[in-house]
């Protein structure tokens, strides 16, 4: 993480934090657009590490709305995810996934995030690889820990 934290810097990011070893960190960027910030980032990492590394960027506030939109219950913070994707998800091509037959694993889309709640455990959850595989595209899964801690990193808490 002290890598990530010292790559970020050098492309003049600002109080860069990161969460333990999550791969996850928060940063000032002044008056840079997230789109602009996730490719700045991406360029250097394929720079330094010689391979294609997809990255999420959410402003503080887009992570307090991902929080705030959040419909379904979190039980156990540890077997929440939220998937975060770079574009809107594509609800039409989840549809002929049967969420019935995947009980009692829960899903539900807001934008770019989908929210799974899965009682059983990550491990043993079809109802996330289900929906990658219907969409084409991977996004990128942070348990509900994960989530409300960025939050608090980016919030300054």
């Amino acid at each position: 993480m002290a890598e990530l934290r010292a790559l970020l810097a050098d492309l003049g990011y600002a109080d860069v934090r990161t969460l333990l070893q999550s791969g996850n960190a928060v940063l000032t960027a002044q008056r840079t657009a997230p789109a602009d910030v996730a490719r700045a980032i991406e360029t250097a990492l394929a720079a330094t590490y010689g391979r294609d590394i997809k990255v999420m960027v959410r402003t503080a506030a887009e992570m307090r709305a991902v929080v705030e939109a959040n419909p379904l219950a979190v039980n156990h913070p540890s077997r929440f995810l939220v998937t975060f994707h770079a574009d809107p998800v594509d609800t039409a091509a989840l549809a002929g996934i049967d969420t019935e037959a995947q009980k009692p694993d829960e899903m539900a889309v807001r934008g770019r995030e989908i929210y799974f709640d899965l009682p059983r455990g990550i491990a043993d959850a079809k109802l996330p690889l289900l929906v990658e595989r219907a969409l084409r595209v991977s996004g990128t899964a942070r348990n509900w820990n994960t989530v409300t801690k960025l939050l608090a990193l980016a919030e300054g808490h």
